[in-house]
């Protein structure tokens, strides 16, 4: 039975536009992440800066900075929310091609595992049949008693030291 060879199998032209998209180690995502959402990480500084800042005036006792701090980190955390949203709607074409595409090299590899699994298990087969064959021919040699090979190792020890007895008791 033929299967499908997957690597001969065109990827759709939309994956062609950018390979070096899809093929990227966790420092690149993190660079393009950064250049796609640049306000995301804005935002996470201006909460880390109002929360510094809050604690710094509690520790100071100024109740009335305490406060301002406060609602800054809310509307810090506020903005983070919204960017997060606005980027997610954004990029979530990017992200379903992303998808498409992972689930498509998955299938890919799966297909050449499963190709490489049944060539095993022919040359297994062709392996088995050579050997029954072998087998086969052995015994009906033995059976004719043409097959030296199927004595026994006893049998064959026997018969080189008997050989090697009379060659020795012969030369003197």
């Amino acid at each position: 039975m033929a299967y499908p060879n997957p690597s001969s199998a065109p990827m759709p032209s939309s994956f062609d536009e950018n390979a070096d998209f899809y093929n990227e180690n966790g420092l690149q995502k993190i660079w393009r992440r950064l250049r796609e959402e640049p306000l995301i990480p804005l935002g996470c500084g201006l909460t880390v800066w109002a929360v510094v800042g809050a604690t710094r005036s509690m520790r100071k006792g100024d109740h009335k900075m305490t406060n301002l701090y406060f609602r800054r980190r809310l509307y810090a955390q506020a903005f983070t929310i919204a960017c997060l949203v606005a980027g997610n709607l954004y990029w979530q074409k990017d992200r379903m091609k992303r998808k498409e595409y992972e689930k498509a090299v998955e299938e890919k590899q799966r297909l050449e595992r499963r190709e490489r699994w049944l060539k095993e298990l022919e040359i297994r087969d062709e392996e088995e049949k050579a050997w029954k064959e072998k087998m086969s021919k052995r015994m009906k040699n033995r059976e004719k008693g043409e097959d030296s090979a199927g004595k026994g190792v006893t049998d064959l020890v026997a018969e080189k030291t008997q050989e090697l007895k009379e060659k020795v008791t012969g030369d003197r």
